[in-house]
């Protein structure tokens, strides 16, 4: 009977943890971004926020930071892969960063970064020049709350 009731409860569990996991969304953001660096390193700009479950939102971003670094850089349709989470809504907050970099006219950036379980791994196009390391972070806000659809 003990067996039985062990069996059940690890059925349970397993049902549990799938149904968790399906319940989870992939998303990506695209986004552009512009800024400067003499030893304070700045950049805003703006994106859109897609998850596979449906959910949207429209973003502003705001990297601040600084560091042994200097120049002025741009990034055009640069694309975001977030980790998987449960709602668009565990994205939106403040990622902690530490880049490195060397770039002049034209560049490719990558970046990881990273807010408790969330990861996000932003790479993107840009010109401009920069040279230097920096910590910084980078946060992301809904731009309208209306936005985010299910």
């Amino acid at each position: 009977m003990r067996l039985k009731a062990f069996a059940w409860i690890l059925v349970g569990m397993c049902v549990a943890v799938s149904s968790a996991s399906a319940r989870e969304t992939s998303c990506t953001m695209k986004y552009n971004l512009k800024g400067w660096s003499a030893f304070y390193k700045t950049a805003s700009g703006s994106g859109t926020v897609r998850c596979d479950n449906g959910q949207r939102a429209e973003v502003r971003l705001a990297s601040r930071g600084g560091g042994l670094t200097a120049g002025k850089t741009e990034i055009r349709d640069g694309v975001g892969y977030f980790s998987r989470v449960s709602g668009i809504n565990d994205l939106f907050g403040r990622y902690d960063a530490a880049s490195a970099g060397a770039a002049a006219g034209k560049a490719v950036t990558a970046q990881a970064l990273i807010k408790g379980n969330v990861h996000l791994s932003l790479t993107g196009k840009g010109k401009g020049f920069e040279l230097g390391a920096s910590l910084g972070r980078l946060t992301i806000s809904r731009v309208n709350s209306s936005a985010a659809r299910r």
